[in-house]
């Protein structure tokens, strides 16, 4: 160690003159830090501007909460002295897909919605189709609507009255050979595409290992499915159920084949009039 008091530049100052550096740290909202001057301890909630300088806003464990200026060294971090600057969440990288798979698109201009609709059996329906196809049925302005259930296809159909340029997609769930939604959907016109899935319901078409569950408990015929199923995997009730039904879907990569095919044709069909039901089949 040198002793030697002289030995320095002597522009550059004494050692012990230079003010201390300390790292700084941003004051993210949720870290737990320690006011050094008081030892107040207390978890970032924002910070805040005022005429005297920038505050930090802490909350202790009995929920008071107090404000504490910005000065450097001003705390403590996991033990060690830093300097708190104000926190700026950094904007989200801009996307370039939908959850649909298709191309995002930034900056569209609200369209007016079309005549044409897509139908759905219910609400459960109407949301998962929203979450993963909700910004590409946005910009072509399509607006989706449930039945209630496929009991109400014919007097909706009558109410409404399809026709070119006006038409009307359909998706149906149990949609296989020789079901009751099967019946209901025939004969409903060239202006109306029904399509769906094989499934009981649409819970069904999420797929089991995107909610976690090596897969879909048999329900005999005559139970109620939704509530058989909570049973045999032990969620509480159908609410809760779809609860992690509904949250488990992020794109559509956990929905089955089946789905995925049946909105992408009724959204072609309801978008492109020079489509013909043929041409999707």
């Amino acid at each position: 160690m040198n002793s030697d008091p002289y030995s320095t530049d002597i522009f550059s100052g004494h050692a012990r003159r230079k003010p201390v550096q300390y790292p700084t740290l941003p004051a993210e909202p949720g870290l737990v830090v320690e006011v050094r001057a008081t030892g107040d301890v207390g978890e970032i909630i924002n910070c805040e501007r005022t005429y005297d300088g920038d505050f930090v806003r802490l909350e202790d464990r009995r929920r008071n909460q107090r404000l504490f200026k910005l000065r450097p060294g001003a705390f403590l971090f996991e033990g060690k002295p830093v300097t708190l600057t104000r926190w700026v969440e950094s904007a989200p990288p801009q996307r370039t897909h939908s959850n649909s798979g298709s191309r995002y698109v930034h900056d569209y201009q609200t369209q007016v919605a079309r005549p044409s609709r897509i139908w759905v059996e219910g609400v459960h329906d109407a949301a998962i189709v929203e979450k993963v196809w909700g910004h590409d049925l946005r910009v072509e302005g399509v607006v989706v609507e449930y039945l209630e259930g496929l009991d109400h296809l014919p007097s909706r159909l009558a109410e409404f009255r399809p026709e070119p340029g006006r038409r009307v997609g359909v998706l149906a769930d149990h949609l296989i050979q020789g079901s009751k939604e099967t019946r209901l959907t025939q004969q409903v016109g060239k202006d109306v595409l029904v399509t769906g899935h094989p499934y009981i319901d649409i819970w069904q078409a999420v797929k089991p290992q995107s909610i976690g569950i090596s897969g879909w408990p048999d329900v005999p015929y005559g139970e109620d499915w939704k509530a058989g199923v909570c049973r045999r995997l032990g969620w509480a009730h159908p609410q809760e159920g779809w609860h992690r039904v509904y949250n488990a879907v992020k794109t559509f990569r956990d929905l089955d084949s089946s789905l995925i095919g049946a909105v992408e044709r009724l959204v072609d069909f309801v978008t492109v009039p020079e489509l013909t039901k043929e041409d999707l089949a």
